[in-house]
């Protein structure tokens, strides 16, 4: 889509060049969103991948992804084989709306910043205790973990001038199996529910997203699934679960129990 508001468009090299952002600039990562709709309120786009940030950093700590990592890029890498949890980038990828020719552009970071019920990466990094590291416009650095950072539905903790520069997945998570199941309207439909499973030592830890207006994490003691069930459903608030023409809330809350279910079955058997 053209963006006929567009003034300029600037490619900043260092952390400095992003001095001054205001409302009307829109930060161009991967564009899929951006380039998807009228932006009637931009009037310059900051293209960030001229600041050439590494997309994958792999270390003894775990995984760096840049905010300005493809969807392609983290799915295609090859990582560490005792990290047992990597099966879910692509997976993850998979339940996005959006075809294997949009992952050679739609960005991680973009994903998480726009604050979708059902992005798939706040999906898998929710579910894999990520940090993600905000340049504050003050010149201050901040950390949150995703649910810290979705606050509300289409909503996140960035505040004017606020840039999302890398999401940290330590190697504690990524050692661990995990597995995703999700459910949809329709074979082709946007996300309904997404449950993600992580085995822990002592248990499973369920991330819930799609259902919910924000990113829900729930570490449970067991793995027995109807036990693991409650716990979530008692985790969640009726009142976070919405309704909109990808399923009603009280669909969302049933199937929540039901693919948790699932994933703690899978996760028994790893």
């Amino acid at each position: 889509m053209d963006l006929h508001t567009i003034e300029s468009i600037e490619t900043p090299r260092t952390r400095a060049d992003l001095t001054g952002l205001s409302a009307t600039d829109g930060l161009l990562s991967g564009g899929t969103w951006l380039m998807s709709e009228p932006q009637m309120h931009l009037r310059r786009l900051i293209d960030l991948r001229g600041l050439d940030w590494p997309d994958l950093t792999v270390t003894e700590q775990g995984l760096e992804i840049a905010a300005t990592c493809t969807i392609e890029r983290l799915i295609a890498a090859e990582y560490p084989p005792e990290w047992r949890a990597t099966p879910v980038f692509s997976a993850a990828a998979r339940a996005l709306v959006a075809s294997f020719k949009i992952w050679k552009n739609a960005s991680v970071g973009g994903n998480i910043c726009l604050g979708f019920p059902a992005g798939a990466m706040i999906s898998m990094t929710s579910a894999l205790d990520a940090v993600l590291l905000v340049w504050k416009a003050d010149g201050s650095d901040q950390r949150l973990s995703v649910p810290e950072f979705v606050v509300a539905q289409n909503q996140t903790a960035l505040e004017p001038g606020d840039v999302l520069r890398s999401i940290m997945i330590p190697a504690s998570a990524l050692t661990q199996p995990t597995t995703l199941r999700k459910m949809a309207m329709s074979p082709l439909g946007r996300s309904g529910v997404v449950v993600i499973g992580r085995r822990e030592p002592a248990g499973a830890l369920i991330s819930v997203t799609a259902a919910t207006r924000v990113p829900f994490v729930i570490s449970t003691k067991s793995m027995e699934p109807d036990e693991v069930a409650a716990q979530v459903d008692s985790a969640i608030p009726p009142q976070a679960y919405y309704s909109d023409a990808h399923g009603a809330a009280d669909w969302r809350r049933h199937v929540t129990g039901v693919l948790t279910r699932d994933v703690v079955v899978e996760l028994a058997g790893s």
